[in-house]
């Protein structure tokens, strides 16, 4: 007698069932290195941005602009602010690059009228873009560029997400990995050690 419950796969993370890498009727192992599905997570996102958010709650409003952490360009600094109006900076570049690709239209990368070896130049514009908007404001846009930067994922397959290069070799997902997940990462722990000092 068959047993069907062997024949039920859970996948020990959550996301999007993407490429499948076998066939029905294919045998496989436990131990079969290609595994039988991509899962694109969309979660990664979602753990650094709720560890971010974390931190901001911590910060005092009357702290957020006070320039005492270390900048993003050499010898310069930022306030706490500064460091969420980068993040939305970036989040909303994000946007901007996918849906001028949708639409057909040229993208100027990393933004018109910068070169990728000036970020540092970006960032200050960046910091200047969302001065004044309050504590509360710029975690509000910050969480809207994160939303609309989900959205975007989930309206796109495994193949639109990594299956082909997007921007010279990589692909759109890794595209926005390195300006979302690893950004909030990068800023949870600026904050983290800036907590510490301070």
């Amino acid at each position: 007698k068959l047993n069907l419950g062997y024949s039920r796969v859970v996948a020990p993370i959550s996301g999007r069932v993407g490429l499948r890498t076998v066939d029905v009727g294919n045998v496989i192992g436990p131990n079969d290195a290609n595994g039988i599905a991509v899962i694109t997570q969309v979660s990664p996102i979602d753990v650094q941005f709720a560890r971010l958010m974390r931190e901001l709650e911590r910060v005092p409003g009357e702290r957020y602009r006070e320039p005492s952490l270390e900048g993003h360009a050499k010898g310069t600094v930022m306030s706490v602010g500064d460091l969420v109006a980068y993040l939305i900076g970036w989040g909303e570049l994000v946007i901007k690059w996918i849906d001028r690709d949708q639409r057909g239209e040229p993208v100027d990368f990393p933004e018109t009228g910068y070169k990728w070896n000036e970020l540092g130049r970006l960032a200050q514009k960046f910091y200047a873009d969302f001065q004044a908007l309050s504590p509360g404001e710029l975690v509000a846009r910050l969480k809207q560029s994160k939303e609309a930067i989900e959205a975007r994922i989930r309206d796109r397959d495994e193949q639109a997400l990594y299956g082909r290069p997007w921007y010279g070799k990589f692909t759109l997902g890794r595209m926005i990995q390195f300006n979302t997940s690893s950004p909030y990462a990068n800023a949870h722990g600026r904050l983290r050690t800036w907590k510490k000092a301070n």
